[in-house]
C-alpha cells in the first residue's frame, strides 16, 4: 500500500487560493459559492464521510448535522439495515436524496472530495480504519477506545503524526464545562497538594466464548467477513452485530474496561497534568485497579457493579463516568449530570458559572474543536498523544486485571519491565487481510 499521504479538497482548495494569480475567476459566481447571505462557501466547507452508523454514531452525527460549514456527504456500513438509516438521518436533514452509500468503507475512503471521517465502528475496526483513513488523506474523529490494544494506539497516534491529519479521540468530556471546571481546579492549587484521583469504569468480564453459529446473512444485508475485519474469524450470531460483542475478548478493549475508563482515567490524567505520561505501576483488587504515576500521585480505578444505577462511594446525582480529584485541602467530583461537587463547601466561591448544564455525551463542543483544527490545521482537545498516553494507561490497568498481578511499565518505551507475558499482550495478530 502507498504511504504518501494524499492531498485532500480543502489542501487543494487552499493550495489554489495561494496561486489564485494564475487562475481567472468566472464572470458570475452564485451567492453560496462565495459565502453570502448567511451560507458558507465552498472553500470553507468540510465534507464528511461516515464509517459505522450505529447509535453511538447516530447521536454524534446529529451534532455535527447542525454545524453550517459541515456537509456529510457519505455513509458506509458493513449493514444495509443501518446503512439506510443513515442515509434517511442525512437526507431528511439536507432535504435531497445525495448522501452515498458504502458496503465497504474503504470505497468511501477512495472519494478525493471528502475532507474528514468520523470512525464509529466497533472497537475492533477503530485503529485500522483510521490509520486507513489517514493515509487516504483524510482528518479522523474516531470514537473511543480508539485501538483494540497498546500496539495498535501506538500505531495509530504514530500514523497521525507521520501523516500530519488532524485526530480527535472521542473522549468528548475534555470539552464539557464541568469536567473542564475541575480539571482547572486541581491545577490551580485550591485542593491543595494532589494526591489521589478516582476514575469509575465498568467491573472487567472477560469472554473468550463463541455464540452459537447461525446461517450467514447475504454480504449485502451484513457483511460478516468485513464486520469481522481484523478479528479471529468465528460463526455469525446476529447478537454480535446487534451490539452483542461488548465483552468478549476478541471485540472488546480491554475487557470493557475502556469502555469508561477511556474517558475518566483520560480526564485523571488531565487533572495530573500527566498528558505526555501514564501511571508507572499497577496492582489489581476485587475491586479495583490502584496505580501510581512516578510523582507519587495515586490513580484507583473504581469498578463499578451497577455502573447506571447506586455507586457506593460516589455522589449518585452527578451522573454516569463521574471522576473525583482529591488534594490535602479538598476534593472535587463531576460526572455527566453536568453538576459539580466540592469540598470543603467553602471552594463553592471559587467556582466559575457553568454556562449551562451540559451533559457529559454532548458532543457539540467537542466536534466543533475537531472541525476547527481541520481548518487551522491545529492541535485538538484529545490529539494523537493525548489519546495514546491515557488509553495506554487504561490497557496497562486492564492487562494488570486479566493477569491478576502488578505490572510496572515503562512510560518512555511504553513496555512492561520484567514481564514478558504482559509484553506480549501488548498486540493481538489481525487476520488477514486486514493487517494495517
Amino acid at each position: 500500500m502507498d504511504k504518501t499521504p494524499q492531498a485532500t479538497r480543502r489542501d487543494f482548495l487552499r493550495q489554489s487560493v495561494t496561486a489564485g494569480a494564475a487562475f481567472a475567476l468566472p464572470a458570475y459566481v452564485p451567492a453560496h459559492v462565495l459565502g453570502k447571505n448567511g451560507s458558507v462557501s465552498a472553500s470553507e466547507q468540510i465534507t464528511l464521510g461516515v464509517i459505522g452508523m450505529g447509535p453511538r454514531c447516530t447521536y454524534d452525527l446529529k451534532a455535527m448535522l447542525g454545524l453550517p460549514d459541515v456537509r456529510c456527504v457519505a455513509i458506509a456500513d458493513v449493514q444495509a439495515s443501518r446503512r439506510d438509516a443513515g442515509k434517511r438521518l442525512v437526507d431528511e436533514h439536507y432535504q435531497n436524496q445525495d448522501c452515498k452509500l458504502y458496503r465497504d468503507f474503504r470505497e468511501l475512503l477512495d472519494r478525493n472530495d471528502i475532507d474528514a471521517v468520523i470512525v464509529a465502528t466497533g472497537d475492533r475496526w477503530h485503529a485500522p480504519a483510521s490509520i486507513l483513513a489517514a493515509e487516504a488523506g483524510k482528518d479522523v474523529y474516531s470514537e473511543k477506545p480508539c485501538g483494540l490494544t497498546i500496539g495498535l494506539c501506538q500505531e495509530l497516534a504514530d500514523t497521525m503524526h507521520r501523516t500530519q491529519r488532524v485526530f480527535q479521540a472521542g473522549t468528548q468530556r475534555r470539552s464539557v464545562p464541568n469536567f473542564q471546571q475541575a480539571v482547572d481546579l486541581a491545577h490551580s492549587g485550591k485542593l491543595g497538594k494532589i494526591h489521589t484521583l478516582y476514575a469509575s469504569v465498568y467491573t472487567p468480564e472477560l469472554k473468550t466464548s463463541w455464540l452459537h453459529g447461525e446461517p450467514t446473512p447475504p454480504r449485502d444485508v451484513v457483511d460478516w467477513n468485513l464486520w469481522l475485519g481484523p478479528a479471529p474469524w468465528r460463526p455469525y450470531n446476529a447478537k454480535y452485530v446487534a451490539g452483542g460483542w461488548r465483552g468478549y475478548y476478541d471485540f472488546d478493549s480491554g475487557a470493557k474496561l475502556l469502555d469508561w475508563g477511556a474517558h475518566t482515567v483520560d480526564l485523571c490524567q488531565w487533572a495530573n497534568q500527566s498528558d505526555d505520561t501514564m501511571p508507572i505501576e499497577y496492582e489489581p483488587s476485587e475491586k479495583n485497579v490502584t496505580a501510581y504515576y512516578a510523582n507519587g500521585v495515586k490513580l484507583v480505578l473504581d469498578f463499578l457493579e451497577t455502573p447506571f444505577g447506586q455507586r457506593p462511594g460516589w455522589v449518585q446525582d452527578l451522573g454516569t463516568c463521574p471522576v473525583r480529584f482529591v488534594g490535602d485541602e479538598g476534593s472535587v467530583e463531576v460526572g455527566d449530570s453536568g453538576g459539580i461537587v466540592v469540598k470543603p463547601a467553602s471552594l463553592e466561591k471559587d467556582l466559575a458559572r457553568l454556562p449551562k448544564k451540559t451533559r457529559g455525551l454532548d458532543v457539540a463542543a467537542h466536534s466543533r474543536n475537531f472541525f476547527d483544527c481541520i481548518k487551522s490545521r491545529g492541535t485538538t482537545a484529545a490529539n494523537p498523544q493525548v489519546m495514546r498516553r491515557s488509553h495506554i494507561a487504561c490497557h496497562a490497568a486492564a492487562l494488570s486485571w486479566i493477569l491478576n498481578r502488578k505490572l510496572k511499565l515503562d512510560p518512555e518505551t511504553e513496555s512492561f519491565i520484567d514481564d514478558d507475558e504482559a509484553n506480549r499482550l501488548r498486540s493481538r495478530p489481525a487476520r488477514d487481510p486486514w493487517k494495517v
